[in-house]
């Protein structure tokens, strides 16, 4: 999807039933942001062992990024996992699996990267789904990685998201696209702009 002005509502209000799954789902109130938990890798390392067992050797890749992988870093209490496959826009061959699991797709953007995303019941893992190779993972994994290593660009990225999350927002997607500008700063810095 393309981005709108992340506080033009009505633009959201028109584009996410075009790549949700389901109706869209207005949040309750203004995200949630936490001081990091040490406790956010191995709800990783439980949910990764789930999504190899639902899918073995499918699982091309798989990664924790998002706020939740990089110590010291508040973030929302939601699990963000990168997974590969060798073909994302092939849903028969990986979806039913993952919904066996008890995972739920929610999002399907084929104009971006012919992304999904799924996510379980209670909304604390975010699968987001790419095929094998997607740059978009890369990007992912370089902009956790240089957040790990660089204190400046980390407080930089924590101050902007409790800025953020201090605001009233619609849906959990205006929140994430009002991030894209300071992200955009950091992946340069990062070397994957």
């Amino acid at each position: 999807m393309s981005l709108p002005d992340p506080h033009d509502t009505a633009a959201y209000d028109a584009a996410l039933p075009g790549v949700t799954v389901g109706p869209p789902s207005p949040l309750s109130g203004r995200p949630e942001i936490r001081d990091y938990d040490p406790t956010w890798p191995e709800a990783y390392a439980r949910e990764a062992a789930r999504v190899t067992a639902a899918l073995g050797e499918r699982a091309a890749a798989l990664e924790h990024v998002g706020s939740t992988s990089v110590p010291d870093l508040p973030a929302k209490p939601i699990i963000d996992m990168v997974l590969e496959v060798p073909d994302s826009s092939d849903e028969p061959a990986y979806v039913p699996d993952l919904e066996a699991a008890g995972y739920v797709l929610r999002i399907r953007e084929p104009s971006w990267y012919e992304h999904r995303m799924l996510r379980d019941p209670d909304e604390h893992v975010h699968l987001h789904v790419f095929s094998a190779g997607c740059s978009e993972t890369q990007r992912m994994i370089r902009f956790r990685d240089h957040l790990r290593a660089d204190a400046a660009d980390r407080e930089l990225y924590a101050r902007t998201k409790r800025e953020l999350a201090a605001q009233d927002w619609k849906y959990m997607q205006q929140y994430a696209d009002a991030k894209t500008g300071v992200v955009e700063e950091i992946l340069i810095r990062a070397g994957a702009g």
